[in-house]
């Protein structure tokens, strides 16, 4: 690895444009080989959209500039827009770069709890590459202001662009340099200085999970229903409106741009309820009362 390193080293010397290797190295911890890949990885789809509707409009242009002639309906395509926009983003590096991803910090947790079972080691694994996670882990690294994109980045829709530009990132180093400087990267650069394994153990940010087994062990039927809505804030963009129901009771609800995100915001606001309404603590146990003496 060192004698690698040193190869990388003076390769440079001969590069013409070093600060982008440079700004690289600090953030990997290694040199990148082929630069264009990290690049990529930190191109959001918005600045392929930009210059797609950019380009459809110079083109208006200058057809209406033009005299209608009978040849005009018959426009050979050249100064033509493709049909939609180019996918010259990150988004096929980010789907590599998720199950990469996935497959290290599954090993790097095996290899720390040696005695933990399946269900504790997917839960951990699940606390650690969710989107706020990777979001966080973005900013750490300063990779969400290299992020090349159209707009601001915002609570919405596109709040996801940064951690979704780590896992592209991810996919760029596995592509580049191999499994080997994933491992490297993530065990050397984000474990070592963001991520306390053990802290985050600790942690039960699963409220859907929490209030399904509080649930199971009243015996008490919880149900999640969603809606999925437009949020004209963000360019209509779709999310979801989820309703918590115990015993068919509504104890609770939540907004999110997944599914998932909703039902874990309309369960955090159930579990709150049940905790500090008694009246509707109550109700429940009634309606289950209720069921229970219908079933007789």
């Amino acid at each position: 690895m060192v004698i690698s390193d040193l190869i990388d080293t003076i390769r440079l010397l001969f590069v013409s444009e070093k600060k982008p290797f440079l700004r690289l190295k600090s953030i990997l911890g290694f040199y990148p080989h082929n630069i264009r890949l990290y690049q990529l990885a930190l191109m959001h789809k918005s600045v392929a959209y930009h210059e797609y509707e950019k380009e459809k409009h110079e083109v208006a242009l200058q057809r209406k500039a033009r005299h209608r002639r009978a040849s005009d309906k018959q426009t050979s395509g050249k100064d033509s827009p493709q049909d939609s926009p180019p996918h010259i983003n990150n988004e096929r590096l980010e789907f590599l770069g998720d199950a990469v991803l996935g497959a290290i910090v599954a090993d790097i947790l095996y290899k720390h709890f040696g005695r933990k079972q399946e269900g504790f080691l997917t839960t951990l694994r699940s606390k650690i590459v969710c989107r706020n996670s990777l979001n966080k882990l973005a900013t750490d690294l300063g990779l969400d202001k290299l992020i090349r994109h159209v707009g601001a980045i915002t609570t919405g829709y596109n709040s996801f662009m940064s951690g979704n530009a780590f896992e592209a990132f991810v996919g760029a180093i596995y592509l580049d340099r191999g499994y080997n400087y994933c491992y490297r990267f993530l065990e050397q650069k984000v474990f070592k200085y963001y991520i306390d394994i053990d802290k985050v153990a600790k942690q039960d940010k699963n409220y859907k999970s929490a209030l399904i087994e509080w649930c199971q062990k009243r015996q008490y039927k919880v149900a999640f229903k969603q809606r999925e809505l437009r949020d004209k804030q963000h360019n209509n963009a779709p999310m979801f409106h989820s309703s918590a129901l115990i015993e068919g009771i509504p104890c609770g609800t939540g907004d999110g741009y997944s599914k998932k995100e909703s039902d874990q915001n309309a369960a955090k606001q159930t579990l709150k309820r049940i905790k500090q309404d008694k009246e509707l603590l109550n109700g429940i146990k009634n309606a289950s009362g209720m069921k229970s003496t219908a079933e007789i």
